[in-house]
Order: C-alpha cells, then sequence, then structure tokens
C-alpha cells in the first residue's frame, strides 16, 4: 500500500475550501469524459475526486455512475488496478471490492489508506457504515482487519489529535462491532486495544486488553495482550497496575525483553529507577547490545543521578549504533529544555530585566538616552543587548568589584571587548553581510542535544574566523528574525545569547583539518572562555562542551579547560556576585565524562544581589 502515500493534491486551503472546489471539478470533468465513453481516463479523474476530499458524496455518485457504465463492480474493478498510483483511486477500489461482497479486503485496503495518508476522512464513506452491523462484521476477516489497525495505529498518534480523531472515528466504530463478533481473535482484540487507546476510549482500551490477555494462546501473544493493557493502563494514570501487569508477564518469561523495557521505564515514572535499572540489568546479561534496554538503562541512570555521563554514553552508544533510533529519542527527551544541554540558559543580569522593562514601554526604539544605574559591573553583553533595543542605552556602575570582572583570568590573544572606564565597546570588526545572514538564519535558542547544535553550526564553517568572532559583539537585528511569534524582538537577549553560541559553534568547526591540540579553533574558543567575564564565557563553554560529546579524544581537554574556568568563577565568587556561575556549573557537569571534569567544587555562599 506504499502507492498511497503518494496522495495526489493541489492547492491546499487551510479550511479545505480548495480541496473541496478540486474534487468538485474533477467530478465535472469525469462525467463529461463518461459521457464520451473514455471510462479509464474517467476513472482517473473520479480518483483525484476522491483523493482531494474524501468525504465528498458527489464524488462517490460519479463512481457509482462509472461503475454502472462499466457493466457492474465486478467490471470497475480493473479501472482501480491495485498497482494505481493515488490514495484516491486506492479508496475508489476499496468502494468497489464492498461492492462485490470483497469487504475484508476493502477494510483492509481503506486501513492502509488511513495508515498512508491520516489527516483526510477516508473513513467517511457510506460502504464502511454499512458494514458496521453484527451480521456484516461477523462476516469479516479478523485477521485482515488486525493487520489494517496496525497500519491505522502506527499514524495516527497516541493519543491520536483532532482532527485525525474525527476522521478515523467511523473505523473505530465498525472495529467496535468487530471485536463484539470476534472477542477470541486475540492478535486483532490486542489492535483494536491500540486504536481505543489512541482515540482516548481509555476505558474501552483496558477492557480489550484484558480480554486479550485472558486468552490463552501462547507466551508470545500472551506477552501481546500484557504490553497493550499497560499501555492502557499508563495512559489512564493507573501506573501501578500497569507495573504489576507487566512483572507478572516478564518474572514469568525473560526473554520478553520488550515488555521488561518497557517495565522498567513505568518503575522510572513511578519514581522507582533503581528498580528499572535492575530489570534492564538482567535483560543486558543476556543481550548486551539490546536496541531498547541499552540506551533505556543509561535514561535512569541519568534520571537516579542526573549525571551526564550517563547522556554521553547514551550518545555514544547512538554514534556506535546508528540505527538504535530508541537512543536518540530518549537523548532528544532528557536533554531537550534542560540548560546548555538542550536550550541556552537564562540571563540573570539587572541590565537584562531593565531592557525588558524598556521593551514594554511605548517607545522601545527611542533616540533619547536611556539607561540604568548599577552598584557593580554585570556583563558587557547585557550592555549590548539593551543597544540593540535603544541606541543611546547605557549602564552608570558604582563600583568595580575585585577581581575585575573585564580583565580575562590568564594572558589571552582574543578579546572581543575593550572599555572605556565601565564602558564596553566592541574590540572587533562587524562580521561579513554573509556571516550575518547566516546567523540571523540559524541562531535558535533550543537545539534539542550538544550534537544536535554541533551539527546544526556547521553551516558557518567556511567562514572566515574574524567574521565569527565578530558575530559576538556585532550580532544582526532581530527584527524578522525567523524566530515564532516575534520571539527574538520581544527578547532581545535571547537573541543576542543564541547567536553568540551559534557563533562559538561555528568556530568548533573552523580549520577542522588540523589537529585539536594545537588547532586555531581551539586556541580561540579558549581565549574567549577564559576572557572577559561575560555571556561569551559560557557560549564558549557550550562549543567546547558540543566538541567533547562529539569527539571522544578531546574530552579530557574540554572538560578540565570547562571546569577550571569554573573554579575561578566559584574563586571569584567568593567576594562578589558571578552572574554567569551557576551557567559555568552547569556546562561543567555536562561534560563530567572524565575525572578531570567530574563534580564542581562545592558552592560557597554569593554575596547579596544589586
Amino acid at each position: 500500500m506504499a502507492a498511497a502515500g503518494n496522495h495526489h493534491h493541489t492547492n491546499h486551503c487551510d479550511d479545505g475550501s480548495c480541496e473541496r472546489l478540486n474534487a468538485e471539478g474533477e467530478v465535472a470533468v469525469a462525467r463529461l469524459i463518461l459521457d464520451s465513453g473514455d471510462l479509464v481516463h474517467a476513472a482517473k479523474h473520479v480518483g483525484d475526486a476522491v483523493g482531494a476530499d474524501p468525504a465528498l458524496p458527489e464524488a462517490y455518485e460519479v463512481l457509482a455512475e462509472l461503475v454502472a457504465e462499466a457493466g457492474g463492480a465486478q467490471s470497475a474493478l480493473d479501472l482501480f488496478p491495485q498497482s494505481v498510483t493515488y490514495a484516491g483511486s486506492h479508496a475508489c477500489r476499496a468502494a468497489v471490492l464492498a461492492a462485490v461482497g470483497r469487504t475484508s479486503e476493502a477494510v483492509f485496503l481503506l486501513g492502509a489508506i488511513i495508515g498512508a495518508v491520516p489527516d483526510l476522512p477516508w473513513a467517511s464513506v457510506a460502504w464502511l457504515e454499512a458494514l458496521a452491523t453484527p451480521a456484516a462484521a461477523a462476516a469479516l476477516d479478523p485477521a485482515q482487519v488486525g493487520t489494517a489497525l496496525a497500519h491505522v495505529t502506527q499514524a495516527i498518534g497516541d493519543p491520536a489529535p483532532e482532527p485525525r480523531r474525527s476522521y478515523v472515528a467511523p473505523y473505530y466504530a465498525l472495529v467496535r462491532e468487530v471485536v463484539a463478533q470476534h472477542p477470541e481473535q486475540k492478535a486483532m482484540v490486542c489492535m483494536a486495544s491500540s486504536l481505543a487507546r489512541r482515540m482516548d476510549d481509555l476505558d474501552t482500551a483496558i477492557a480489550w486488553a484484558k480480554t486479550a490477555s485472558d486468552i490463552r494462546y501462547g507466551p508470545d501473544r500472551d506477552a501481546l495482550g500484557a504490553a497493550m493493557l499497560g499501555s492502557a493502563l499508563r495512559r489512564a494514570g493507573r501506573v501501578e497496575e500497569a507495573i504489576d501487569v507487566l512483572q507478572k508477564v516478564v518474572r514469568a518469561d525473560w526473554s520478553q525483553s520488550t515488555l521488561a523495557v518497557e517495565l522498567a521505564e513505568l518503575l522510572g515514572s513511578a519514581d522507582r529507577p533503581a528498580e528499572g535499572i535492575a530489570v534492564l540489568e538482567r535483560v543486558l546479561k543476556s543481550a548486551p547490545n539490546h536496541e531498547k534496554a541499552a540506551p533505556a538503562i543509561l535514561a535512569l541512570r541519568y534520571r537516579l543521578d542526573a549525571d551526564a555521563a550517563h547522556l554521553v554514553a547514551l550518545h555514544d552508544h547512538l554514534r556506535h549504533n546508528p540505527g538504535h533510533g530508541y537512543a536518540g529519542h530518549l537523548l532528544q527527551q532528557l536533554c531537550a529544555d534542560k540548560p546548555w544541554l538542550g536550550r541556552d540558559d537564562y540571563a540573570g543580569e539587572a541590565t537584562v530585566k531593565g531592557v525588558r522593562q524598556l521593551m514594554e514601554s511605548d517607545d522601545p526604539g527611542t533616540e533619547n538616552r536611556v539607561g540604568i544605574r548599577l552598584s557593580a559591573m554585570e556583563a558587557p553583553s547585557s550592555v549590548l543587548t539593551g543597544r540593540l533595543v535603544a541606541p543611546n542605552f547605557f549602564v552608570e556602575h558604582e563600583k568595580v568589584h575585585e577581581p575585575d570582572p573585564r580583565l580575562p583570568t590568564r594572558p589571552v590573544h582574543i578579546q572581543p571587548w575593550r572599555f572605556e572606564e565601565t564602558v564596553p565597546y566592541p574590540a572587533v570588526p562587524a562580521p561579513s553581510q554573509k556571516a550575518a545572514d547566516l546567523a540571523h538564519e540559524l541562531a535558535t535558542h533550543h537545539w534539542g542535544t550538544p550534537p544536535a547544535l554541533y551539527d546544526h553550526a556547521a553551516a558557518l564553517a567556511g567562514l572566515p574566523l574574524d567574521d565569527l568572532i565578530g558575530l559576538l559583539v556585532h550580532p544582526p537585528s532581530p527584527v524578522d528574525a525567523p524566530w515564532p511569534d516575534n520571539l527574538a524582538a520581544k527578547y532581545p537577549d535571547f537573541w543576542v545569547r543564541a547567536v553568540q553560541v551559534l557563533a562559538c559553534t561555528g568556530i568548533a568547526h573552523y580549520r577542522t583539518d588540523q589537529p585539536w591540540p594545537t588547532s586555531d579553533r581551539r586556541e580561540t574558543l579558549l581565549d574567549l572562555l577564559d576572557g572577559t567575564e561575560d555571556w561569551i564565557c559560557e557560549a564558549a563553554a557550550m562549543a567546547l562542551v558540543t566538541v567533547g560529546w562529539t569527539h571522544p579524544e578531546t574530552r579530557a581537554d574540554v572538560a578540565h579547560h570547562v571546569t577550571a574556568r569554573y573554579q575561578a568563577a566559584a574563586q571569584a565568587g567568593r567576594t562578589r556576585r558571578v552572574e554567569i556561575l551557576e551557567s559555568l556549573e552547569r556546562l561543567t557537569k555536562s561534560c563530567s565524562w572524565t575525572a578531570a571534569g567530574g563534580a564542581p567544587a562545592p558552592r560557597r555562599k554569593l554575596f547579596g544581589r544589586r
């Protein structure tokens, strides 16, 4: 049924009006061609009409006219051969199959169509509704219905969103009748439970899964019913019951490794990760590289102790087993919304809060001199953020607390900032227009995982080093940035930080032909890491983290330098506020793959805020 995926359509309108017009046009063309006697050509347009709007009654009226002209449904089948290209033609074939009494084939074919193109109302057809009676459902082949359900459930989501759920509802009504007539057909009932769960009919899903579990046709089939029952109970929030069901099956037959993984994850979701780990350890004794158990145990270990070393190991598992997509799913899930794993960290400077207040004013783009007075210096990039909003934005500092945040923690060659007393200015030229355009297009506040960020920034690999450094202090305007809801312009600090992370990770791709220990990219990133106390330090640390995750031979070096920068910030935090300290702590933990990158030094109480 792969051909059904080649759904034919033309212009799309959100309200469906374009599809309806297209379908009506195809109906008119089909009738004209029917009058000429060219049935093959007419059949193509009938299929296109159904494919454009499967719920259009006129499309099925012209199909009936075509069947009559062909001399009946049996003859009309040849007009819609199995080799047809479009889903609409397949839907016509299903209708004709039903008309000749081959109803099981028709139901199977319609299920395959829904599975291939789930976002159209294929099931809104009279012939399907007519089968939802006890007598008609009893005559259907449960095996074909079960196979069709496998197509449907894989495609519609769990739970199925609207309008898919409404589109599938007529098919589900038939399935309910088939289950009532064939409750002993365990495999089919299991798949029906899966559909009920996706339709959010959880009581029915649980009842059907229990029915399937109670029928004893052998351990494999018993396990399938248990799996469906566990999933339904889990969706219903009855986690402990789901655990009990799966434990019974797994303890009776430890070869049910897939169920064992599900049990372990349920234990994790019930705040019992240690028990889940014990289950997976037993699975891995007999299958050390199990596609799901091997990554799942790393995920549970991370849930248990929040040590990012398990996440790195999860990524390494995926590198060595690229076909194990479950590892990638888990890594994405665990990193997605965590600072410096799946997204940027938030800025906390008082300057940023002032900028946001300015953004809420009537004239945030004012040319007037506006600013804020602080008791101590803050990150130069926070001032840069203010200048993006108001060119004459300024910050006055009452005092520079020691150690001086303007000074690098060691002698460096690259310093993007210069200072006139306490006022920061870019110390490097602006980047080229090409670099600015790339950053404008690619800057992102959420990247998913560190390796995903590393890959994303590869698009900057061909830029000169001066361009990449220039982006750090000359970010493109957030206006018209391709972020949803105008987010970049509303929160310019998000934007500046995103550009800086992108630029630094782009530096990680500079001259990758050079060996890491003596490379320009390493030297540049370390200079930025150890330079003026600023968001750029965080961005450089993040770039180094992505290098460590993706290039294991660099890990000891990366962990050593990121940890050293954190320790320098912690030392400074003894006498003054260090706004980037918490970020650097998180970044240090995100590269805790060796002894050099172990737990950071104990946190000390920080002095009061401004």
